[in-house]
């Protein structure tokens, strides 16, 4: 019943951005408007174009499936259907899925009288994606600079990426991103961890507060973000893993050159005697 008794608060005419009241309808428990059916229609087309493409493919190996970008020759051209043609079809429909869904979840923000956080950092993920399969193949001069769309060999190009172009190891903006992400994921695991063990407690204990929750950390480590805090954090870390993963693969290829000094990181003891002097105090010389 709570539920239903949520749902008469934001099941309300208005907030719609196209369409008005003609697509302002909900199916079950899901709200639709024109964004939810554009999102549909590009799902099941793009869906339709890679089952389409697999039946064409030489296997029906879920591993090995791949719809490949146009060929270098193409250059930002269109290509023939069969030989690369499909990706961009495929690429356009998942950008139109992409960013219907984002703009549905802008409508139910408008509903709820809520801020756009998720719609936003739903827009992060798309840019990164957006950066993989036209911003860096634009800037390159080829879309065939893009991903495949297949289990391995979307693997195998992004190791391949990865040390034809600089290494992703010496990247810098690659560092960035790596850090953010497993930040990501150290500090959502130490609130889950923390939420769980508050609500689950031993049997005879009863279930801690969130005055509890900042006492274990301002205990723990002297300093408790609070429960809104954390949320926000989490937010921004995860935002900021994925903005850095763009700009890493920017800088890979069209803006990453042979010679650049972040590749020879290694090396650097070779730019100044400070370095052969610090080494040189350490095994006493």
């Amino acid at each position: 019943m709570a539920m239903l008794n949520f749902e008469r608060k934001y099941r309300v005419r208005g907030g719609t951005l196209i369409g008005g009241d003609l697509f302002d309808f909900w199916i079950g428990p899901f709200y639709v408007g024109f964004f939810g059916v554009s999102a549909i229609f590009f799902i099941f087309l793009g869906v339709g174009l890679i089952m389409f493409g697999a039946a064409m493919g030489p296997t029906w190996n879920p591993w090995k499936i791949s719809i490949n970008p146009p060929a270098e020759a193409f250059g930002l051209g269109f290509a023939p259907l069969l030989q690369g043609g499909l990706w961009q079809a495929i690429t356009v429909c998942a950008l139109g899925s992409f960013v219907s869904w984002a703009l549905r979840e802008v409508e139910i923000c408008r509903k709820l009288g809520i801020g756009y956080h998720v719609p936003v950092a739903f827009g992060v993920a798309i840019f990164a994606y957006f950066t993989l399969v036209v911003i860096r193949p634009v800037l390159m001069g080829s879309w065939s600079h893009a991903f495949p769309y297949g289990i391995m060999s979307h693997l195998d190009w992004v190791s391949n990426t990865g040390y034809k172009y600089g290494n992703f190891h010496y990247n810098p903006a690659h560092m960035i991103a790596i850090t953010f992400f497993f930040t990501t994921c150290l500090a959502l695991a130490l609130h889950g961890s923390l939420i769980l063990s508050a609500t689950n407690p031993a049997k005879g204990e009863v279930v801690k507060t969130p005055e509890h929750e900042n006492s274990f950390f301002r205990d723990t480590i002297g300093y408790s973000i609070g429960t809104l805090g954390i949320h926000r954090l989490g937010l921004f870390l995860a935002l900021s893993a994925g903005f850095w993963s763009a700009v890493c693969i920017v800088i890979s290829g069209p803006l990453w050159l042979d010679g650049n000094p972040w590749a020879d990181w290694w090396n650097l003891q070779r730019w100044g005697d400070i370095w052969n002097a610090a080494f040189n105090l350490r095994i006493g010389k």
